[in-house]
């Protein structure tokens, strides 16, 4: 940063302007001492040891520069003055600390509005930016900073002679500091009583961006912030001792979340004029706003870095989910345990009944509901205790200290003693009690606590150069109709149960397949490449519970005899539900008709790749 204070190499003879080749030191020097001599000329008052402006006309005219751009100003310390240091920010967190750091370090104040009169409250010093630039605030404060006295001051490159003279001559002063923050157009579109149209587009900053940017692109020599928690920072950076290199490499980081943060803001922005204007339809073009909550230790696999971040798109805002999650208790969330997670959250807050979903790999492999979840989770392990073992387990309904016990002490159906074991606990909320009975399980156990959120919003996935967009899969059972095809009828306990399979097979890896009776999953076929075995997988984790049970496929079944649909007649399947579609669903019917079992196409399917 250039610092602008008296200091070796100072020539107050010097008259003329200086030669192209003297550097840049000399000719700051020679700039200095043009600001003193116009100053003394035109009879600055000194008030203590600080130089005053003369009121100035509206008008801009060339001629000798604004006397308080001599920098020969004084802190609140008396150390010598450094520069102008430019505040404008809707959020006053820390501004007087802020403030009075760089006053005592020499720097002169300089700010908007509001800021401004925070800073004379708390008996600051400050310049007014309509002092500076000589123009008044304007169109209801639509103008205020975008103007050459503030722009020409910050954009000017100290190290370019002609940027010198030009706003010399142009009575402009260098600003090396600008500490700019938005106004909270987010905060104005996302409060619970919606913003009128007019109020929302109020809150666009067009000066606040403008300053920031301008800062951001003079790096070189200028400092930006826009974080209340970068301030301790840039005062320390600023007393410090850096090296001229080091204070670069801080003012290109500054730099860079300058620009990250602007371009966030205009991301809001454009999203919430979308929504405005087009509806549920897909944007033209698409930017999404996230932000780092942490690093991970790795990702899918130790050898790949990884993070995670929270998304601050306005769709995202209030939904919960597992990202807002508050971690109660355990190790950090890895990678994985993020997606496995959000698999068994986003399945379980799917069903309306108090439920328990464990997932594995993304794939619910136990799932039940009850109206006790202490009924719930034992039936939900009982699914494929191997497979819960290491897994997920998510709750739809707060977690009490009787739950908690069972959670802590239950064995495996497998053997009858191992005791089970899982990387992470979610639900919407825990008792007291509850919350300190499940932490004695293991000093490892993650213990989650999330708003529910179901399949809803939009849904993007990466590809090689590209994102598929879609909104989410939020149809559940009931908002279709499940209608009967065969001769035999399906009962209202099947029924249930085919709309219990139905949103549970929603949720697992296609090709899919699940066996239910009585709201508990009893085996799920996931991710093969062809239905057959997944139904297969699904039949041999059913085992002997098959008989009397009902079984989802997450589309058509292509075909029937000696395939899928005969395979689960033969074990002893009694209701089938299935998409519709295929040009054989009617060897499904004639197949299901032999072995009398009901069958219901949805019309509805539901891949998950």
């Amino acid at each position: 940063m250039t610092s602008c204070s008296i200091g070796a190499g100072f020539a107050p003879h010097i008259v003329g302007k200086p030669a192209k080749s003297q550097t840049p030191q000399t000719c700051a020097n020679w700039l200095l001492n043009y600001d003193l001599q116009r100053c003394t000329a035109r009879g600055s008052a000194h008030r203590g040891n600080v130089l005053r402006p003369h009121r100035t006309s509206h008008k801009i005219q060339r001629g000798p520069r604004n006397p308080s751009c001599a920098t020969m100003t004084m802190g609140a310390s008396g150390s010598a003055g450094k520069g102008k240091a430019l505040i404008s920010v809707s959020d006053k967190q820390g501004l007087e600390k802020l403030a009075k750091g760089l006053s005592d370090q020499g720097y002169e104040l300089v700010s908007t509005g509001g800021s401004a009169a925070a800073l004379e409250k708390a008996s600051l010093p400050v310049q007014r930016v309509e002092q500076l630039t000589g123009f008044p605030e304007m169109l209801d404060g639509r103008v205020k900073t975008l103007h050459p006295g503030v722009h020409g001051g910050i954009l000017a490159k100290r190290d370019e002679q002609k940027h010198m003279a030009a706003i010399s001559d142009h009575n402009i002063c260098p600003i090396d500091i600008v500490v700019v923050n938005l106004y909270p157009f987010r905060q104005t579109v996302t409060a619970d009583e919606a913003p009128s149209y007019e109020t929302a587009v109020e809150n666009i900053d067009i000066g606040g961006p403008a300053m920031i940017r301008a800062a951001a692109k003079n790096h070189k020599h200028v400092a930006v912030v826009v974080d209340p928690n970068d301030y301790d920072e840039l005062l320390q950076h600023l007393s410090g001792s850096s090296s001229a290199q080091e204070a670069l490499q801080y003012r290109k980081r500054l730099a860079w979340k300058a620009f990250q943060h602007c371009a966030t803001y205009d991301s809001t922005v454009a999203e919430w004029l979308w929504s405005q204007i087009g509806g549920s339809e897909a944007a033209p073009e698409l930017s999404r706003p996230m932000q780092q909550v942490s690093s991970l230790r790795y990702g899918e696999n130790p050898h790949q870095p990884a993070a995670f971040y929270s998304d601050l798109c306005l769709a995202e805002h209030g939904k919960g989910g597992i990202a807002t999650a508050l971690l109660h208790h355990g190790k950090e969330m890895s990678y994985n345990n993020y997606l496995d997670g959000d698999a068994a959250y986003t399945a379980v807050c799917d069903f309306p009944e108090p439920s328990c979903v464990i997932v594995k790999h993304t794939n619910p492999c136990g799932a039940a509901s009850r109206g006790d979840l202490k009924e719930a989770y034992p039936l939900a392990v009982r699914a494929d205790p191997t497979s819960a073992f290491g897994g997920i387990v998510a709750f739809n309904r707060p977690v009490d200290e009787e739950l908690a016990a069972l959670l802590r002490e239950f064995r495996s159906p497998a053997d009858g003693e191992t005791r089970m074991f899982y990387e992470v606990v979610i639900a919407p909320g825990y008792t007291p009690e509850g919350l300190q009975k499940l932490k004695g399980k293991s000093k490892t156990l993650r213990i989650l606590e999330a708003k529910p959120q179901a399949p809803q919003g939009q849904s993007l996935r990466q590809i090689a150069g590209g994102w598929l967009w879609q909104r989410a899969d939020n149809l559940g059972p009931d908002g279709i109709t499940f209608t009967p095809v065969s001769q035999t009828q399906p009962t209202e306990q099947q029924l249930a149960d085919l709309a219990f399979a139905w949103r549970c097979v929603k949720h697992v890896k296609s090709n899919a397949i699940t066996i239910a009776k009585e709201q508990r999953l009893l085996g799920m076929g996931s991710g093969q490449p062809n239905r057959v075995k997944s139904v297969q997988i699904a039949l041999e984790k059913a085992s002997q519970d098959v008989e009397g049970s009902v079984m989802a496929s997450d589309a058509f079944f292509p075909f029937a005899w000696n395939d899928s649909v005969e395979m689960a007649c033969k074990a002893g399947v009694k209701a089938i539900a299935h998409a519709g579609g295929s040009m054989r669903d009617q060897d499904a019917v004639d197949c299901c008709n032999k072995y009398g079992v009901a069958l219901v196409t949805t019309g509805v399917r539901h891949f998950r790749h």
